[in-house]
């Protein structure tokens, strides 16, 4: 997997790894933890600036979010609900997730859509509870170009700080990167496999009865 990352920045430089990182938010095929490093490695190779790399990753990641924001502001809290209850099976996400992201976001505010830019688990869901609020667009971008900096920053940092000392690890990269991919597919078929549609459907019903 780590061959492919390589072969879409080699092929299109430093917007291979905005692309990689827009997609990355959008629906996570690569884990930006694979991303970042590889694309500070490259770096150190001469090839693109590590300023460029950080940049181009933060306005990937930037981009990725910017569509779950519309989704929360346009759909609103039930909608949102709505879409999690007819196809949570297939998004793995559950009402349940979105009550659980509201409720952090009301309780931090713009803070926890910068601190949720730094966590894998919530990146991305943060900015529906955003859009939900009708938080200030120019408001949500800062704070999230604040914690995608951050977050992209420390990843391509650790590929380019390892410089010449990442070719000692490379062997292992291949295999590591491999059972990312797998644990990623394998926690995906689980969600799916072991999603419970009754609970859904009540959720679905009771919004429906309270007028929503």
């Amino acid at each position: 997997m780590d061959d492919f990352v390589r072969n879409i920045m080699d092929t299109f430089g430093v917007f291979g790894i905005g692309m990689l990182m827009f997609l990355e938010n959008i629906f996570p095929p690569i884990p930006s933890e694979l991303i970042m490093p590889l694309a500070g490695y490259q770096a150190t190779q001469g090839s693109m600036s590590i300023v460029a790399v950080i940049i181009s990753g933060t306005i990937g990641s930037l981009l990725g979010v910017i569509p779950w924001y519309y989704a929360g502001h346009y759909l609103g809290e039930r909608r949102m609900k709505r879409l999690a209850a007819r196809h949570g099976r297939w998004l793995t996400l559950a009402p349940e997730d979105v009550d659980k992201a509201n409720d952090w976001f009301r309780r931090k505010g713009a803070a926890a859509v910068l601190f949720g830019r730094l966590v894998p688990t919530v990146r991305t869901l943060i900015s529906v509870p955003a859009g939900v609020a009708h938080m200030a667009l120019v408001t949500f971008l800062i704070y999230s170009a604040i914690g995608s900096a951050i977050w992209t920053t420390f990843l391509a940092m650790l590929g380019f700080l390892l410089g010449q000392q990442y070719e000692m690890v490379e062997g292992y990269m291949g295999p590591v990167s491999n059972a990312i991919i797998i644990a990623i597919v394998a926690f995906y078929i689980y969600r799916v496999v072991t999603f419970d549609p009754g609970r859904i459907d009540g959720d679905a019903g009771r919004e429906r009865r309270e007028g929503g």
